[in-house]
């Protein structure tokens, strides 16, 4: 149980000050280091690297950093106890999912906010079990780990977006998100906890990313070749990749402007860099050159850990029945207004 009224603001107060306050405890080579000295990077029969498998990515680590951290980049080990326990409370009490940012923000303040309050949930049972790591937030540039700011077109089109779907929630089936019409949930998808596992497989000139979430899969070529005629747009773009020493680069670009709510979502061009540092550990970085959305480039790092689950079909496609519910559900709607 959470304790809730003024003492609980009183000691989430309290906790948020010793937290921003406290020193870095470890840095990422002390925390390879103490994956072990014998560990040795395994090895495909061409030499490269050995990435495949399973990975998961259910790290409570927000992709901004929370502005309680200030410029802390690390969580220390009296950082890491707390948040273990403040989760297994929440796990214990059975309580509503919290998808993506939602555990961190549970644990600092003990309310458990509903993802979907209007039309029922999703309980704690449907999430993977959450992996605490050392960053404070996935942003690593810019360096104070949030986004860089938005573009003024991005902020007019977000807002007419919004404003569209007020005044025609549902008046066609174009008229609702990509995802829930089953369509894409963006490639890569980097969001954690829920279907957010990838498996990966590798040939001497292709390596192939399942995506869990709506099953989608990435073909890399990783052989010399250019990129697709620019006139060629696709949902999740056209990939290129090579390695770097140890490190699978790849390189992303031609995305359709239909694949994201943003503006010249055409001028995107994303860069992942993907590193094994460990037996159970993989060091994903992801850098977006979105012109349309952000003033800036900005990048991200997230730490996969490898699984022994195994990755399930995500039964989702266009013409779904959810879809055929909404649309009717609307036109009901209609007819009440009406008077009918």
């Amino acid at each position: 149980m959470f304790i809730k009224g003024s003492f609980m603001k009183t000691l989430l107060n309290t906790t948020l000050a010793l937290l921003a306050a406290s020193a870095l405890m470890l840095t990422p080579t002390q925390v390879l280091a103490q994956a072990g000295s014998d560990w040795e990077l395994p090895r495909t029969i061409d030499g490269h690297p050995d990435l495949q498998g399973v990975w998961e990515n259910n790290t409570i680590t927000p992709v901004e950093r929370p502005d309680v951290f200030g410029d802390k980049q690390y969580l220390t080990d009296e950082d890491v106890s707390f948040l273990k326990r403040r989760i297994a409370e929440i796990e214990a009490a059975g309580a509503d999912a919290l998808f993506g940012e939602g555990v961190l923000q549970a644990a600092f303040s003990g309310e458990i906010t509903s993802y979907d309050p209007s039309t029922g949930n999703y309980d704690s049972q449907w999430m993977a079990e959450r992996t605490i790591h050392r960053r404070t937030s996935q942003i690593t540039d810019p360096p104070n780990g949030k986004f860089p700011p938005r573009t003024e077109e991005a902020i007019a089109a977000e807002r007419a977006l919004r404003q569209h779907r007020e005044d025609h929630p549902a008046d066609s089936w174009t008229d609702r998100p990509l995802g829930e019409r089953c369509l894409s949930f963006g490639a890569p998808r980097l969001g954690s906890g829920y279907n957010s596992y990838w498996q990966i497989v590798q040939s001497q000139q292709t390596v192939a990313i399942i995506q869990e979430m709506a099953h989608d899969v990435r073909i890399v070529p990783i052989v010399e070749q250019p990129h697709v005629d620019g006139k060629v747009q696709l949902w999740h773009g056209d990939s290129r990749g090579w390695w770097e020493g140890d490190t699978l680069v790849i390189e992303t670009t031609n995305y359709s402007d239909a694949s994201s709510s943003g503006p010249d979502s055409s001028k995107k061009v994303n860069v992942e860099r993907l590193t094994r540092t460990g037996e159970h550990a993989m060091q994903y970085q992801f850098t977006s050159h979105d012109p349309g959305s952000y003033t800036a480039p900005y990048t991200r790092e997230i730490i996969f850990d490898k699984s022994p689950d195994k990755i399930y079909e995500y039964a989702c496609h266009e013409g779904n029945y959810g879809m055929t519910n909404i649309l009717s559900g609307h036109r009901a709607e209609e007819r009440m207004s009406a008077g009918n």
